[in-house]
């Protein structure tokens, strides 16, 4: 569903030493890149906080209570992987198909009515539109609920292109949707400028040899340190690029 810690995210936070954020507004050369990327959830559009009203609303469906360890044990995990993990873990009696249906009703609604875009997104998109910069979004989330997010705020247009990760072998914290995005736009990893919100996205982004931002939200707020320290740089809002 969204993107969560992975499992061996404590082994790789190990091989870096802690640092201050890296404000990448001064200086930020803009013509080392071609292409910007961005995941989406709590990324560019302020929608994490919904990811939890629907995990306790399904499983008080079906007489589970909800356990905050399940943010982290899904951390990462395509809708598919989460599915299958609710499957398993609390016996949903639904075929993943129908799980995952449940889910993206649950949430277009959510999309369509409560979802907005982070502060100064939408200037930041028609920056990079000027700069005639090559956009995509790479995300966990299902194509369903992406469109109608991106419908719903009128950004679709915004983006050469949209994949979610069921489209590779592996979700986030590997680099297989990145690498992929670099591919499809025929951009050079290297010059590929990404923007996550957590932990297991900086990780797939730094794996991908990508330059990668870390932006601020209130939902991963507790992980702040991790994604300081994962990450090449930290915003607190696209204000902070200089646009």
């Amino acid at each position: 569903m969204q993107n969560r810690l992975a499992g061996q995210q404590d082994t790789e936070i190990n091989d870096h030493r802690r640092r201050e954020a890296k404000s990448p507004a001064a200086g930020f050369d803009w013509n080392s890149f071609d292409a910007v990327i961005f995941d989406l959830d709590g990324t560019i559009v302020d929608s994490m906080w919904m990811w939890t009203d629907i995990d306790i609303e399904y499983l008080d469906r079906f007489g589970h209570a909800f356990d905050p360890q399940l943010q982290k044990d899904i951390e990462g995990m395509s809708i598919e992987e989460t599915a299958r993990y609710f499957q398993d873990t609390y016996n949903i009696p639904r075929s993943l198909e129908e799980i995952m249906g449940d889910w993206i009703e649950m949430s277009i609604d959510k999309y369509r009515h409560e979802v907005t875009l982070k502060p100064y997104a939408a200037e930041f998109l028609a920056f990079l539109r000027n700069r005639s910069l090559k956009t995509a979004i790479a995300t966990s989330n299902s194509i369903h609920m992406v469109e109608a997010c991106l419908e719903h705020l009128s950004i679709r247009d915004a983006f050469d292109y949209v994949v979610t990760s069921s489209s590779v072998e592996r979700g986030k914290p590997y680099p297989d949707v990145y690498l992929h995005v670099a591919e499809v736009l025929g951009v050079s990893p290297g010059r590929c400028l990404v923007f996550e919100d957590i932990p297991a996205g900086i990780q797939a982004g730094k794996a991908a040899g990508m330059t990668v931002i870390a932006v601020h939200d209130a939902f991963s707020e507790d992980m702040d340190d991790i994604k300081k320290e994962l990450a090449d740089g930290y915003i607190n809002d696209f204000s902070e690029l200089g646009i």
